[in-house]
């Protein structure tokens, strides 16, 4: 498949290195790619990225995703699957930049014709693309209105290695909100154990089983 993952920062050069790995064909795009020659991926205008996509992953900064995907345009990214992994928070990391809402949510707004799955954003780019590092099984959770969209996002988490056991669709891009917000608590226990390499499991009553 061929994917055209938004930015080039820790969380994009992570994720195309686990789908390249994975056989994908990715494209990493920046606003000035010629000033990241220096990265082993192939890097383009974030135009030529989309163009080339048929996924376009949002791993951009959350607080300029949607002026930046304007930049593009709305035709340009019609009918492709959108995955964001962005979350908007504050320059001290404390608060959140959409406290009532969510970026997946106000991308889905402002471009209608592209179903968007939020997911990711909930643990550290390392545990993104390898999951079974982490002592024991964790939860990876899709928010989207598209099923078929959702179906194309889970194929490619399983790609990097999440079970669909691990999967968890929890809803419409409602619940986008729900992922980005755990962020505070991601950075709380962050902060207690002196890592960002955890990630969280969903378990429930096995006598409901």
């Amino acid at each position: 498949m061929r994917i055209g993952i938004l930015g080039t920062g820790n969380v994009a050069q992570a994720l195309a290195a686990g789908w390249s790995a994975a056989g994908h064909e990715v494209v990493l795009g920046s606003r000035q790619p010629q000033e990241r020659k220096e990265l082993d991926f192939t890097v383009a205008g974030l135009g030529e990225t989309v163009t080339h996509a048929e996924v376009v992953v949002n791993a951009t900064p959350g607080t300029v995703s949607v002026d930046l995907l304007a930049s593009i345009g709305a035709p340009a990214l019609a009918g492709k699957t959108l995955i964001d992994v962005g979350v908007g928070l504050s320059d001290d990391y404390t608060e959140l930049a959409h406290p009532n809402s969510s970026l997946g949510e106000q991308i889905q707004a402002a471009f209608p014709e592209t179903p968007v799955v939020k997911t990711l954003c909930t643990m550290d780019a390392t545990v993104m693309v390898r999951p079974g590092g982490l002592d024991g099984a964790s939860t990876v959770f899709l928010s989207g209105d598209s099923a078929a969209a959702k179906r194309t996002t889970a194929g490619l988490l399983g790609d990097l290695g999440w079970p669909t056991s691990s999967q968890l669709d929890i809803g419409g891009i409602t619940t986008a909100r729900g992922q980005e917000h755990f962020a505070l608590l991601f950075m709380g226990i962050a902060g207690g154990l002196k890592s960002v390499t955890f990630n969280i499991d969903v378990v429930t009553d096995s006598t409901r089983r």
